[in-house]
């Protein structure tokens, strides 16, 4: 090899290795997006204790209309927990949750109805949730949403419960089964 051939060879290695110090820079100082945990769906995530609520969502007929709260609800504790939400007027409902389980509040053997949701559709309401395992509570902003989607329209509340008093109670075992969500887009995943 003579010495023209040794120039181009190694000005040839110094750009490919560049280029490749160049492309491989870019992902070291760019955030991956599939680091970010975020709500890929309609409704908001939110922890609590040693429960994980996600996808959580209220679907209802308008402001003054009852509503029912959507999404799943998961128990990474030994003991079983029940948590409570309380909406607007003083409506609420209860959820109980087996220990290392979950419950889909989608699931039509139980429903977890607010009297009144407390906002009309499309907009975020403000609920209290509390869980009775570590005595823990925080507001969150949920959001309403009506039967516009054909695949809420199965959820929607016909009546309401008497206010200030719970609606129902929903469970699940461990080997339970459990329905399907509504749609692959609502979908209630844990992480």
């Amino acid at each position: 090899m003579n010495r023209a051939q040794r120039g181009k060879l190694a000005l040839t290695a110094a750009a490919l290795g560049l280029g490749l110090l160049t492309m491989t820079g870019c992902g070291y100082i760019t955030p991956q997006q599939t680091t970010q945990q975020y709500s890929a769906s309609d409704g908001i995530r939110a922890d609590l204790g040693p429960l994980e609520l996600r996808n959580m969502m209220i679907i209802s007929a308008g402001e003054d209309k009852p509503g029912r709260l959507l999404g799943a609800v998961y128990n990474s504790s030994s003991k079983d927990v029940k948590l409570t939400v309380k909406g607007a007027e003083g409506s609420q409902t209860e959820v109980s949750v087996k220990a290392n389980s979950h419950t889909l509040l989608n699931d039509s053997t139980d429903e977890a109805i607010l009297s009144t949701s407390g906002g009309a559709p499309g907009s975020l309401v403000d609920v209290k949730v509390a869980e009775d395992g570590t005595n823990v509570d925080k507001t969150i902003k949920v959001p309403v949403l009506d039967a516009t989607l054909k695949e809420y329209k199965e959820y929607l509340p016909e009546s309401a419960s008497p206010t200030g008093t719970p609606s129902s109670s929903t469970s699940s075992s461990a080997g339970g089964t459990a329905s399907p969500t509504p749609s692959s887009s609502t979908a209630a995943a844990k992480h």
